[in-house]
């Protein structure tokens, strides 16, 4: 699997997030959106209402190439923070969001990491990012 096993747990506890795409004139655009971490698939799922008409939703059927951020400050007073930033290629799938949630559209958008970038969650939150690309092997 892409992730450790303390981001996988963190991705685990966390439902919000940023997801970047770009359209097909190269024009980035940036949302928030809820998300679930797939750990059979080592993948990052989003669904939602009106999926299939989203901005988001297009773009990724133009433009694969994704970055999705996950972040959460643990103590304000003291600036702790931790977070992830996945990079990926992402699928704008027809099928599959009523299986993460039955009360979204059944499409949902399936993004596969190919780097991971990590700050306070294998390491203290003051240490630099922690930076990999995702080996082959360890893609769902």
């Amino acid at each position: 699997m892409p992730f450790t096993a303390n981001e996988a747990a963190y991705l685990a506890s966390q439902s919000l997030a940023r997801l970047a795409t770009v359209d097909g004139r190269g024009q980035p655009h940036v949302v928030p959106l809820g998300f679930h971490y797939n750990a059979g698939l080592g993948t990052i799922d989003v669904t939602g209402r009106g999926m299939a008409r989203s901005l988001k939703y297009r773009h990724v059927q133009e433009n694969p190439k994704v970055s999705l951020v996950v972040d959460d400050v643990l103590d304000p007073a003291d600036w702790v923070v931790r977070g992830l930033e996945i990079r990926g290629t992402a699928q704008a799938l027809p099928t599959g969001g009523k299986e993460v949630l039955p009360h979204v559209d059944d499409e949902l958008i399936r993004i596969t990491p190919e780097r991971i970038v990590s700050w306070g969650i294998d390491s203290d939150c003051q240490a630099p990012p922690l930076a990999r690309t995702v080996a082959k092997g360890a893609r769902a």
